[in-house]
Parts: C-alpha cells; structure tokens; sequence
C-alpha cells in the first residue's frame, strides 16, 4: 500500500470534497483529511516521544548475549570489541519470562554496563526490549532476500535512506513520516494543533504530516523573534509596525501563506512561553553537560504544560548522534550509551514527578544496527537492531520479538552479521499508534506496509 493509498471512506469523502471545490482542489483534499483526522479525538492525555539515535547504533553491545553459549558465539566474532562476560554480571537482565529463539531455547541477555540506570526500570516493569526490529516491506525470511523474491525496503544499508524509512516508511524525499501522520488524526482534538508535533533536534520528515506541521523548539523553548522580544531600534512602536508588517493578511496567495505561517510563529511562541512559565520547573534533576537530557527536559516541560495549551495528544521527537562507528567503538560507545540511558531514565523520573508516567511512552530507534562481525576497530552498516521503550504503561521486565541467532552466516544473518529483522518497524509503530487511540484502518493509513502482516502480528503487545 502507498503512502498516498487512503480507505475507501477517505476516498469518498474527498470525492465528495472534490466535486463541489473545481479549482480548489488543494483545498478540498486538506478539509477532507482534517474531516477525517476530526474523529479521532481523545478526553485524556498521551504522548509518544521517539529518541532517535542517528549513525546506526551498535546492536550487540547495546543489548549483549550472556548465557554461556551465545556469549562465547558473541566474543568469538567480535574478540576486539565484546564486553567481557565478567564485565556484565551486574547488568544482566531478569525477564518475567527467558526469550526463547527460534528453536525454541532460552536465551539470557546484559545490557551493557553504561546503560545501568535503565536497569531499575527494567526490573520494576517499566521498560521493555525490542530484538530484532528494523525496516521491511513484508515479513521475510533468508532464502526470499537473497532469492529476491519479496520486495525489500529501497536503498538498505544507506544512512539517509533508511533513516527516512523508519520515520517515514519511503527512502529520503518522503514527504510526510508516521509520527507527523498520526499527529494529523489528533491535531483537531487539540485546543492549540501547534502543539501535536514537537521537535526539540531539529528538522526531520518523522513528524511532518500531510495537515500537521512540527513545531520545531529548541532545548531552552521556542525561538523568538528577538525584535518583537525587545523594543527595535529602542522603540516599542517600531516592533509593533514590524509584526503588524510581517504578520498582516495580504493579497498575493503565496505572500498571505508566509505571513499566516509568521503568525502562527509569533503566536505559538507567545503561548509556549506563557504555558511553560506557568508550569513552573522541574525538580528531577537531568544530567549535566548532555545535550539529549537536555532536550527531553523540554518536553518534560511542555507535558507540564500540555494542560494549558489544551493538548491531548502529542508527539515529541528528540535525537543524538554520533552513532556511526566504523572506527573507535571501543572508546566511543559506552560514552554514548551513557548519555542516553542517563537522559531517558532522567525524563521516566520527570514524568512520575508531574503524575504522568504512565500517559507517556518513550522508545528509541536509529539508522540501522550494525554489523555482528566487527571490522577491528569498529562495526559497519547493518540492518536489524535491538531497541527500548520506557513508560508506566509499557509491560516491562520483558523481551518482545525474536531473539537472533548469534552466527555467522547464521539464519539471521545477511551477511557480516547483518540482521535480518524478524519485527519490522511497521509493527513497532502501529503497537504506539493503537496505544495513541488510532483504529485499525487508522493505522493501514498511517503505516503502508502495515497491510502485509496478519491482523493478529499487528500489535506487538507492549502497550
């Protein structure tokens, strides 16, 4: 199914749209998809915050085998870059129940020992592991990729490329990606629709929709316009001529959308900083010196403040990089796993602070994992990955998915130790969705391939 591909019901109803605009066609097709986002509504709140690790983050020693037989699988394929087993003893992971692999046998897993603050929110339910999750079109087994015999996501192995595919389902150059999609079936049932999509990073095509546009923040708040923040040329007078200039309707069509969007600008920032100031702080401490804390303090913030800007749903999508480490693993990646277990387990005790925990739910993602088999001082481009997600509501202390074989050339493996995923990203997307309050022809919208899996494969039960 196409990004473009809409239910039956959408398509009558911007037919219908249609058939009365003539040449506003434009404008017809965007009041029928707000007519259909309008039904979804909620009278409670929730958020989604997706932490994207940007360069392919090393999957095996983020999430690391440790029963005897598969570590020393683990160590053998890569001697110069596995933890030692010894090294792991006190950030071993205690399911409610073993994962067992495809042939049926339990399987232990560590997490690395950077990433040790996370370990009490796994032990106490709060956060679950995703093994083996990554971009497919349709399940897909070893002989059918290396047969070609099923379409397989475009540009593998491509940073750019599948970065846009996980956040949008199409290499780079999609236009809208599944966070932005979902905010556009929630943005009517907010009372500012500003404040459906946040971006605290940056641009990225995750939370661009096809009505919803993502409001882009910095760690501090938004971005004001200096001159209307303080008198222009000392002169209280000037900055007001200068808004009503930069904000005021104008004739010419493309001259009346820039200063719409200007205004909205203008608007927006009068809110968010009004909303946040009367939030007040937060007196869970972040860590230091860490740009990714320092961006989910932000949304720590702006949940604190949803209430005031009459948000219900809401979509945040921070990132850190530095991931790809073809070089240096050794020395870089424990300090990046610090980083990010420090910041998320950081923004789980903010949100039991302000009451939310469990109203909020954040996963990470990235690139790609990488490479089983190292290159001797790093790993490379790979595909399946390991991933987390963290909230009160996620039934934690578990694995969901497949665990890997841990082999080279094994069943899971495409090559180097290239994981061929057994979840793909459509299922982890369409199991926040559903938990977001989107139905079921909701989310064949929202995710293309969505559609490719059983009905039953769908949700991957975490939620």
């Amino acid at each position: 199914m196409s990004d473009k591909t809409q239910s039956r019901r959408a398509f009558l109803q911007r037919a219908s749209a249609l058939s009365v605009a003539g040449i506003a066609a434009p404008w017809a097709l965007n009041l029928a998809a707000m007519a259909e986002a309008s039904a979804a509504t909620a009278s409670d709140y929730k958020a989604i915050v997706c932490v994207f690790l940007y360069g392919g983050n090393d999957y095996a020693n983020t999430v690391i085998p440790y029963d005897n037989t598969n570590y020393n699988a683990y160590y053998k394929l890569r001697p110069t870059l596995a933890y030692s087993q010894a090294s792991l003893v006190n950030s071993v992971l205690t399911p409610t129940a073993a994962p067992l692999d495809a042939a049926g046998f339990a399987r232990q897993y560590a997490l690395a020992p950077e990433l040790a603050p996370l370990l009490p929110l796994f032990n106490t339910g709060k956060m679950g592991v995703l093994l083996n999750v990554g971009t497919l079109v349709q399940a897909t087994s070893k002989l059918q990729y290396t047969n070609k015999s099923v379409p397989l996501p475009p540009k593998l192995f491509s940073h750019n490329d599948q970065q846009s595919v996980w956040q949008a389902s199409s290499p780079e150059g999609a236009a809208s990606g599944w966070g932005g999609r979902m905010g556009d079936l929630f943005e009517s049932g907010n009372g500012n629709a500003t404040f459906t999509c946040v971006n605290v990073s940056g641009n990225a095509v995750f939370l661009s929709g096809k009505t919803a546009v993502q409001y882009q923040v910095s760690p501090g708040g938004s971005v004001p316009f200096s001159a209307l923040q303080h008198p222009l040329f000392g002169s209280a007078a000037c900055s007001t001529a200068l808004q009503t200039l930069i904000s005021q309707p104008r004739a010419h069509l493309l001259e009346n959308e820039y200063t719409r969007v200007t205004k909205r600008s203008i608007d927006a920032n009068s809110a968010l900083t009004s909303a946040l100031a009367g939030a007040g702080d937060i007196a869970t401490p972040f860590p230091a010196a860490n740009p990714l804390g320092e961006q989910l303090k932000l949304v720590a913030r702006m949940i604190a403040s949803a209430g005031a800007v009459g948000a219900k749903r809401q979509v945040f999508f921070v990132s850190m990089g530095g991931f790809d480490t073809h070089d240096g693993l050794v020395k870089v990646h424990p300090g990046l796993l610090k980083s990010v277990a420090d910041a998320v387990a950081a923004f789980y005790a903010a949100t039991v602070e302000l009451g939310v925990a469990d109203k909020v739910t954040t996963f990470t993602a990235s690139d790609f994992g990488r490479t089983l088999s190292g290159n001797n001082d790093g790993s490379d481009h790979g595909w399946g990955s390991m991933h987390f997600m963290v909230g009160g509501a996620v039934k934690g202390q578990r694995f969901y998915g497949v665990p890997p074989a841990v082999a080279s050339n094994g069943p899971d493996d495409v090559g180097q130790g290239r994981l061929l995923p057994t979840t793909s990203v459509d299922q982890y997307a369409a199991t926040l969705g559903k938990w977001m309050g989107a139905s079921d022809s909701n989310l064949l919208s929202l995710l293309p391939n969505l559609v490719n899996y059983n009905v039953g494969a769908r949700n991957l039960g975490f939620l």
